[in-house]
């Protein structure tokens, strides 16, 4: 089973372009980083630029509409993501548990949607779908 681990950092929606996080956090989240290698779980892991350096593309009319951020309507959003390959729900909340987050950060963990997950006319639609994940980037 794969888990995304989404790290949430409170008042990340409101910070400048090019707001950097902390050495010292950065220190203590690599060796966090490095456990989850170690452990054979870790699939994928990045940081995200804040929210005023991005743009979001919606489509309300139909149409796509771009939108620079920051976005005022933001209460939350996603400083980074570590994706993991465990056993179960509950291995994913032990790992997040271990992470030195600060008192101002939430970690939301969400089950990766397998295509087994899907009825067989929605994994015919799909077909492909697992060579576009393993393409090279």
């Amino acid at each position: 089973m794969r888990f995304m681990m989404l790290m949430i950092p409170k008042g990340y929606e409101t910070a400048a372009p090019g707001t950097m996080p902390d050495a010292k956090a950065v220190e203590a989240m690599m060796e966090y980083n490095k456990e989850l290698q170690k452990a054979g779980i870790l699939v994928a892991l990045d940081g995200l630029h804040p929210p005023s350096m991005g743009a979001r593309v919606t489509f309300a009319s139909g149409k796509p509409k771009v939108t620079d951020g920051p976005f005022t309507e933001a209460r939350e959003v996603l400083g980074g993501y570590w994706m993991i390959k465990v056993k179960s729900k509950q291995e994913a909340i032990d790992w997040a548990k271990r992470c030195p987050a600060g008192p101002n950060e939430i970690i939301e963990i969400r089950q990766v949607q397998e295509m087994d997950d899907f009825p067989e006319d929605v994994q015919k639609a799909a077909a492909g779908f697992g060579e576009l994940q393993n393409a090279k980037r």
